[in-house]
């Protein structure tokens, strides 16, 4: 994991989080800027995981449990896919909501990713 890779992921998703639940207390439906933040998200999950494998071969190893981190990344990316098709298909002021406690959700995946990486002992 790349530190300043960590920080712009996370700032997107919070960014994303707060766009979602402002549209959402406008009561508007998903848009493509609703959409258009958690896509981006997924963008950046997808970049991450290319990321984490190439990093432990160049010597940046996470001090915690791989597996876990692993877990944490695919699930991110799953849950992204699954509320992107969700706020597709049903297009009511609730899918923003759940976009933006989606977003909420992969910042908090992002920090305990973040800490499985750097801070855990192994």
């Amino acid at each position: 994991m790349i530190e300043w890779f960590y920080w712009l992921q996370l700032g997107v998703a919070l960014l994303a989080g707060f766009l979602a639940v402002g549209f959402a207390i406008a009561k508007r439906t998903p848009n493509d800027y609703t959409l258009g933040s958690i896509v981006l998200l997924g963008a950046l999950l997808l970049i991450q995981i290319v990321v984490a494998i190439f990093q432990p071969a160049l010597g940046n190893s996470p001090t915690g449990s791989l597996l876990e981190f692993w877990m944490y990344l695919i699930t991110a990316l799953l849950m992204v896919l699954a509320g992107s098709v969700w706020a597709l298909v049903e297009r009511s002021i609730m899918s923003t909501v759940m976009l933006g406690l989606l977003a909420g959700s992969i910042a908090v995946m992002l920090v305990r990713m973040n800490v499985i990486w750097f801070v855990n002992s192994a």
